[in-house]
């Protein structure tokens, strides 16, 4: 438990990197994809990946646990949270829209985040209080209000999701322009670098890991990352949906939010 942050920073970094030459290795070939029972899509990549970090888990930090989207390990206050592909419904069909991500969750709280892009050869790593760096270059987020014509702004909406965001949608696109990239993860990465002003995203169930390594990336980079209310939450359990932006319109998505959801779930 006395290790250091940098050193659970370099262990996540070495997975991210095995992770990516494994999307890799799928991409073109037969990736193996199948249809799980919440009718979301699951490839030989991302059991490979999962599994591959419970090995090293156990390996290296056996009093830690893992709660990866495929496979979970142990209990632990120390929870390597885990995306072995997000955007799998992009990677299954061969478009490059897909990344890797890991987050350290101590006691709840992300304090570190790695995402790795195979196809642009991109590694986003933060360790909580000391910046945020793509391929060892500083980010931060932009400062564009929803109305300027550079701001840009993601979307995800899904059949079952707990939460119907499409009326909030419509409200704010009347003013920025709104996008489904298909990977929630790489779009935050995009909000991160200041390409994005906003995600939205209303995931519940497990869905913590989409956005564990998110939070520690997106703040540390200048933004705000906080439940569909804007409330804080725990990241080594379910989530109540997440608001990812620049941090100078968050207050009034949110306020857009409650309008529509508050109370509502489907």
């Amino acid at each position: 438990m006395d290790k250091s942050l940098e050193e659970y920073l370099e262990f996540a970094k070495d997975i991210a990197q095995y992770a990516g030459e494994v999307m890799l290795k799928y991409f073109r070939d037969n990736n193996g994809a199948s249809y799980k029972g919440d009718k979301t899509i699951v490839t030989l990549a991302d059991t490979e990946i999962n599994t591959y970090l419970i090995k090293q888990v156990k390996e290296k930090y056996p009093y830690h646990s893992v709660d990866g989207e495929e496979e979970q390990f142990g209990k632990s206050d120390y929870v390597w949270v885990c995306d072995p592909v997000d955007g799998t419904a992009m990677y299954a069909r061969h478009i490059p829209v897909a990344v890797f991500s890991l987050a350290l969750v101590i006691k709840g709280e992300a304090k570190i985040g790695v995402v790795f892009d195979p196809f642009t050869k991109s590694l986003y790593t933060a360790i909580k209080g000391k910046g945020v760096y793509k391929n060892g270059e500083k980010i931060t987020v932009n400062e564009y209000e929803l109305d300027d014509m550079r701001s840009v702004c993601h979307y995800d909406l899904w059949i079952g999701a707990e939460y119907n965001i499409s009326e909030v949608v419509q409200e704010l696109a009347s003013k920025t322009y709104f996008i489904g990239l298909g990977s929630i993860i790489r779009a935050c990465m995009c909000v991160a670098t200041g390409d994005f002003t906003l995600a939205i995203f209303p995931g519940t169930k497990h869905k913590n890991c989409d956005i564990a390594a998110v939070k520690v990336i997106v703040e540390e980079a200048g933004g705000m990352v906080t439940d569909l209310f804007g409330n804080e939450q725990r990241y080594d359990e379910s989530i109540n949906g997440a608001v990812i932006s620049n941090g100078k319109v968050h207050n009034e998505v949110v306020k857009i939010i409650k309008k529509y959801l508050e109370n509502k779930r489907n």
